[in-house]
């Protein structure tokens, strides 16, 4: 019953929203990422290209000039928190300071008038499109695989995991609780409230800048939100379950109710409200955060990439099937921070991220749906030069390091630029994931430098209007998730 219930909601809001695509035709792009990969950065900078004439060769309908007017308009879901675009984008070009990471969904609308391509489709369309911007934190998604999960699964899944790597030395507190307490005797809350504190912090060690692990369910554990200290939230996994069914009254018990509430009033209103929703999606990654933690890094956000595949519909919207469920039909993997290298290296790291998701798109099988995976960078904090070193000439990238971060002992004071050589990455990426329980804590790829840099200094004009920030591969991003919509 609640499996045709939900069916039915999904159903109907899908109607609803076609019925209103007749008249005012819209695109639900979905943006996330995983590991400060930059969300907020690429809405902010996407946004801020359209509107001010960015440098936009690759997105055909803006440099044909089929596109007449583009503007920012009120959203449509009045219950969702707006993206403030206007505060993020002041952070980024006034005071050139990365704005703060996404801690809750958000939506903003742009609109844009153009004329079709097709002298048939101009007969037919209205000209005009509008995109929501459904922007929410990556382990959000994360949280879909387990709606197909019962407590049992999750939880030898996460003291499997718990017990591998680095993750044994950072969950030891959590499993030593949880193996103390007799899951069979009577429940009690300080119980309940120590193991949920335990195996959050865990996860918390996890996600840290010195770890970069990706793959963190319950994702609200890490962002509760309003929802912090509720019962839903006060919770846990346990390592060691015995065979049959909870004692009534009992932890056990306990946990797998609460495990069951997060599901249905956490991850359920999600995919049913926000996600299931979506038209098209861009996730994106720090593949080169990974690297430089190690392959133990990058095998976890190899892992993570599938659960987040998976969690996809693929396939196309045909004609019919549309009106009662929406599919997903166009994902993009975009490695972020591409201005960290020197533009010789980044089909490069093109490579390395097509392998990191190759795996991932053979076990479920994504014929129907477009993937596209690219090398971009939302905001180009830096540019490239070449100097000389021993008589040989190096590629280097310059920009201006944030405050604290630190080059061959050299701390910097987030106003002086430099010059860095950032390192080669590997040709084949297969090298990269290779002996990878052999070697797990060391470096993947020698020598390499990636360092924190500030956002870049953007001129006026001589009205006193900034110029538009500076990407790479922006335009790309454009053409693929949205471009189609624009023919």
């Amino acid at each position: 019953m609640n499996r045709f219930t939900d069916d039915a909601r999904l159903a109907l809001g899908t109607l609803a929203d076609r019925a209103s695509d007749f008249v005012n035709p819209t695109l639900r792009l979905g943006v996330t990422g995983l590991s400060r990969a930059g969300k907020t950065v690429f809405i902010s900078s996407l946004v801020h290209n359209l509107l001010n004439n960015g440098r936009l060769p690759v997105f055909e309908a803006v440099r044909s000039g089929r596109v007449s007017k583009i503007r920012l308009e009120p959203q449509p879901d009045d219950a969702v928190p707006r993206f403030q675009y206007e505060d993020h984008i002041a952070a980024l070009v006034r005071d050139r300071l990365w704005p703060d990471s996404t801690r809750a969904i958000s939506q903003l609308r742009i609109t844009l008038d153009y004329e079709s391509a097709s002298g048939w489709n101009r007969l037919f369309s209205p000209g005009r499109l509008s995109i929501d911007i459904v922007d929410y934190p990556g382990e959000w998604l994360l949280d879909l695989p387990l709606l197909a999960q019962d407590f049992r699964t999750f939880s030898e899944r996460t003291a499997a995991r718990a017990n591998t790597g680095m993750r044994a030395e950072l969950s030891a507190e959590w499993r030593t609780l949880a193996a103390s307490l007799d899951l069979a005797a009577p429940a009690e809350e300080a119980d309940a409230r120590r193991l949920a504190e335990t195996f959050t912090r865990y996860l918390r060690a996890c996600k840290s800048d010195e770890r970069s692990l990706s793959t963190l369910p319950p994702g609200r554990f890490l962002m509760p939100g309003d929802l912090e200290g509720s019962p839903a939230l006060t919770f846990s996994p346990l390592t060691s379950l015995p065979e049959g069914r909870a004692p009534k009254g009992s932890l056990w018990a306990m946990m797998e109710r609460r495990y069951e509430a997060y599901k249905s009033y956490v991850v359920k209103p999600f995919f049913r409200d926000h996600f299931a929703r979506l038209d098209r999606q861009i996730v994106l990654i720090d593949a080169l955060q990974a690297i430089n933690r190690g392959p133990e890094s990058l095998l976890d956000l190899e892992g993570a990439l599938a659960d987040v595949l998976e969690s996809f519909r693929p396939g196309t919207n045909g004609f019919l099937t549309s009106f009662l469920t929406r599919r997903i039909d166009k994902v993009l993997i975009a490695a972020a921070k591409a201005d960290h290298l020197h533009h010789e290296s980044h089909d490069r790291l093109e490579r390395i991220a097509a392998r990191l998701v190759q795996r991932a798109v053979e076990r479920i099988g994504m014929s129907g749906t477009g993937l596209e995976v690219m090398a971009i960078a939302s905001v180009r904090a830096t540019r490239e030069a070449t100097v000389n070193h021993d008589g040989q000439a190096l590629p280097v990238i310059v920009g201006t390091p944030i405050s604290g971060e630190t080059i061959n002992g050299e701390t910097f004071d987030g106003n002086r630029k430099t010059a860095i050589f950032t390192g080669d990455l590997p040709a084949n990426p297969d090298v990269l994931f290779k002996d990878l329980d052999v070697r797990p804590q060391e470096s993947l790829v020698a020598d390499l430098n990636f360092v924190r840099f500030r956002p870049p200094h953007i001129e006026e004009t001589g009205g006193g209007l900034k110029l538009s920030v500076p990407h790479i591969r922006l335009d790309r991003a454009m053409q693929f998730l949205f471009g189609d919509r624009l023919a």
